[in-house]
């Protein structure tokens, strides 16, 4: 995997080598989250999207500073319109307790609708003067203003905070009803993310989002950086005679080497995430709650026999796998530096995953990091190889055949095969992947 991303950084350029390496990292993450939930515990999480998109709209929420206008607007209403909603989940609550028989269900039917019927002028007159507030730029309340480091962390609160909730649902199910429900949350979620405007923009999308790393006109005005460069690229400027080419080459030299320093930063606090991350899961593997995870995911009878609570440890492990998700989609956006919730779809963030997990080797979190690795470059390079390959099939044809135009039309999606090509490969031949599971015997 190295030598690949090397040859990638001499053949193509090193921008794009260091591109691929960042996502690379962020999709090993999201293949552990993954690797947590059905590696370990046999859990189909067919959600992944929902989940990095709530990681997402989280970095949103913690780093984009506060609109102040759209806040005073209408933050009295979503603020009224807050206690609300506690006070019908309180009330159902009190109901579900105090009550039994048909008379707590027409209660508990009677007192959501009566708040529904409360809730929405109010919350909708909220939300209209704050997407009211200079819709082209803010259209919405902004977020905290903090580093959007803390994202990461919040990211992974919150999608465990969305986890619970859907654990709570659907883990009672059959593992076929599991995944049809966690594709169906996860569409939800990011339905109500491109629609609720007042939240995060919703398909207007959130630009300019705060880095952790130094923006590449900051460094391309420090001394340091100019210095730095010019000793790292020394002899081919000592090979230029002309005073005002050299300049210009240096100049050139430092443009081009803040944005190969902005990337070689961010993978360098992304591999320090990744790597905690995998210390703890190998921790977590190894540990006897980890054997216990695999002897239900092996056998969940037996384990229920044995006196363990199946469907609370399972909601532990989702709920582990979903922060961890959450985290790699904080991370992804921070990495973006936007959000946009219109590029959330489950072939890129479900689909995708899945196919590292099972190509990596599933239950290895070492083989999960791999996959990660591997199925992300195939991606990425699948396009322009399609692309050389249709080019040389078609040299010599005649463009105005339907031949010619039909080739030209699956130079685009060629990625869609090759992944699937990769897929059934792997299934065929290595069904547990590059890197099984290892199974101690004791």
């Amino acid at each position: 995997m190295g030598l690949a991303l090397i040859a990638t950084g001499v053949f193509q350029s090193p921008a794009v080598a260091l591109t691929i390496l960042n996502m690379s990292l962020v999709s090993a993450i999201m293949a552990m989250g993954l690797n947590l939930q059905w590696g370990y515990a046999g859990l189909f999480n067919a959600g992944v999207m929902g989940f990095t998109a709530l990681g997402g709209a989280t970095a949103v929420v913690i780093s984009h500073p506060p609109v102040m206008e759209a806040l005073g607007a209408g933050g009295r209403g979503l603020a009224l319109s807050f206690l609300i909603v506690v006070a019908i989940i309180a009330t159902v609550t009190f109901i579900a307790s105090a009550t039994r028989g048909r008379f707590r269900s027409f209660l508990i039917f009677v007192t959501v609708v009566a708040g529904y019927i409360a809730l929405r002028p109010v919350f909708g007159a909220a939300v209209g003067a704050v997407e009211a507030v200079d819709p082209a730029r803010t259209g919405f309340i902004g977020g905290l203003g903090l580093p959007i480091t803390l994202s990461w962390v919040a990211g992974g609160v919150v999608a465990a905070g969305v986890a619970w909730i859907i654990g709570k649902v659907a883990l009672g199910l059959r593992t076929d009803y599991l995944a049809i429900a966690t594709l169906g949350i996860s569409e939800i979620v990011v339905s109500v993310l491109k629609n609720e405007d007042w939240l995060v923009r919703g398909v207007k999308n959130v630009t300019g989002l705060p880095r952790p790393v130094p923006y590449e006109i900051e460094l391309q005005q420090q001394p340091w950086f100019a210095d730095l460069v010019e000793r790292v690229h020394a002899g081919q400027l000592a090979a230029i005679t002309d005073a005002a080419a050299r300049e210009d080459a240096l100049r050139q030299f430092i443009v081009e080497g803040s944005g190969h320093f902005v990337k070689i930063a961010y993978a360098g606090l992304f591999t320090v995430v990744l790597l905690i991350l995998l210390a703890l899961c190998v921790r977590a593997l190894n540990s006897p709650w980890g054997r216990m995870m695999r002897a239900i995911r092996d056998n969940e009878e037996a384990a229920a026999a044995m006196g363990k609570d199946v469907t609370r440890r399972h909601l532990q492990v989702f709920i582990l796998g979903s922060a961890i998700i959450g985290i790699a989609g904080a991370m992804m956006t921070t990495l973006d530096g936007q959000f946009t919730p219109g590029t959330y779809n489950p072939l890129r963030f479900t689909f995708l995953i899945w196919v590292m997990v099972i190509v990596g080797g599933s239950g290895n979190n070492l083989g999960a990091v791999l996959g990660g690795f591997v199925i992300w470059f195939t991606w990425v390079q699948a396009e322009p190889a399609g692309a050389f390959i249709i080019e040389q099939i078609t040299r010599d044809m005649d463009p105005s055949t339907p031949l010619y135009q039909h080739l030209q039309d699956i130079a685009a999606p060629f990625r869609l095969f090759v992944m699937g090509f990769v897929l059934l490969l792997f299934l065929r031949f290595s069904p547990k992947g590059i890197l099984p599971e290892k199974v101690r015997h004791s």
